[in-house]
């Protein structure tokens, strides 16, 4: 054999190796962008057993349901008005924690100052079930939760901890941000965040947190991001039980989408932990399919 021959051999491997490497580096990637009309500014994105919910604040706040068609989402013609007797109540949602027979609840934040250090953050229980059939909040408000306890804004989602549930939000700032997890059955019972009881664990969390994804799988918490204020994508993945046991984020990957400037507000899985949708605030190409590699 020739050295030529040789070094090729050896080069050829190596290659591959770098290859499958730099793929798996990209961690996610959008692999199709959808434009979706009537949510106002995407905020957020929902999976249940195969449906798809889309929450956004329109003219009102807005859940409406689509399902899956090859690549792209269909609309099922089912829209939720967050109003109470026709009047705007949760008029910018942040957030959808759904578990299981637990406590439904929705967060509503309101940026009161251009400086961002004033917040009214309001964590809404809801019956769920009765929301999807009447289509509105009337007689389907369980409870209203003052979120005193936020620095920035509120976003539950519900995360598992040492084999309970939790309802866990996270801030949206520069600085001080948090992860806090609430008791559940304690936190249906509140009228503000900051009663006895209700908050059980919390760690500090690099900032810009539009939304929180909890991955049961692999145990680990997605702070779903902005690389700046209000621009760029950013997935940060965090051991949960390291991350509480320290008190400060643990962070195990972080995935930057650079090719998109807007506002990234949420994503979530659709069936494996290889497809998901991320969705931004924008007007066009706000719904984007997603391929994660691990």
């Amino acid at each position: 054999m020739t050295n030529q021959k040789r070094f090729w051999l050896f080069l050829m491997p190596a290659a591959l190796l770098s290859f499958a490497f730099l793929q798996q580096q990209k961690g996610m990637e959008i692999t199709k962008s959808q434009s979706i009309d009537s949510l106002g500014a995407c905020q957020g994105v929902s999976y249940q057993n195969g449906r798809i919910f889309l929450y956004g604040d329109r003219e009102i706040g807005v859940i409406r349901e689509y399902k899956e068609s090859g690549d792209s989402l269909q609309y099922l013609n089912n829209e939720i008005r967050l109003t109470i007797a026709g009047q705007d109540l949760i008029n910018h949602p942040t957030g959808m924690a759904v578990q299981g027979n637990l406590p439904v609840f929705i967060g509503n934040s309101v940026r009161l100052n251009a400086e961002g250090s004033l917040w009214k953050a309001v964590i809404y229980q809801v019956n769920w079930e009765g929301l999807q059939q009447t289509r509105t909040l009337d007689g389907n408000l369980v409870s209203t939760i003052d979120d005193d306890t936020c620095i920035q804004g509120t976003r539950p989602e519900y995360v598992q901890y040492q084999d309970k549930w939790y309802v866990a939000t996270a801030d949206y700032g520069g600085k001080a941000n948090e992860v806090r997890l609430y008791d559940p059955v304690a936190l249906a019972k509140a009228k503000k965040t900051s009663e006895k009881g209700v908050l059980v664990k919390k760690f500090s969390c690099s900032p810009w947190v539009q939304n929180l994804l909890w991955i049961p799988e692999k145990k680990q918490l997605v702070l779903i991001q902005n690389q700046v204020e209000g621009r760029k994508w950013r997935f940060t993945y965090v051991d949960l039980d390291r991350s509480i046991a320290s008190g400060k984020e643990v962070v195990l990957r972080v995935v930057d989408i650079d090719e998109r400037a807007d506002e990234l507000e949420g994503f979530a899985f659709t069936g494996s932990l290889n497809n998901g949708i991320g969705v931004s605030s924008s007007r066009r190409n706000n719904v984007n399919r997603m391929q994660v590699n691990w």
